[in-house]
Formats: structure tokens, C-alpha cells, sequence
């Protein structure tokens, strides 16, 4: 699948503006994570399984 086709989506706290944000998009076997300034740019990707340790461990801070 083509990054082009993944449904990104930025966090509902993001500022209106759009600043400083980053988006996710979520397929069967990956998280892909990009600049929602820079779109163009490189992203990059993480399994599922460590997406879900990053953000309960974010959740605790």
C-alpha cells in the first residue's frame, strides 16, 4: 500500500493552526508517522504492537 493511500489524521488536540503536529496513519501491519508540516518528507513506521507500548507509556506520563 502506498503512503499516498493511507487515511492520516492529526491528534484532536492539535492547535488549529496546525503547528508543530504530527500525523498517524494506521494500516494492518504498521503505524506510519509524518510531519503534518512537510508532508512530502520522509515518514516513518513502527509495528503495532511497539505503537501500542509507545502511547501507554505516554498515557502514564
Amino acid at each position: 500500500m502506498s503512503t499516498y493511500e493511507l487515511d492520516w489524521f492529526k491528534s484532536g488536540n492539535s492547535s488549529a493552526q496546525g503547528d508543530s503536529c504530527v500525523e498517524v496513519a494506521v494500516a494492518e501491519r504498521a503505524i506510519y508517522v509524518r510531519d503534518s508540516k512537510d508532508v512530502n518528507r520522509p515518514h516513518f513506521a513502527v509495528g503495532r504492537e511497539e505503537w501500542s507500548r509507545f502511547v501507554g507509556f505516554v498515557a502514564e506520563v
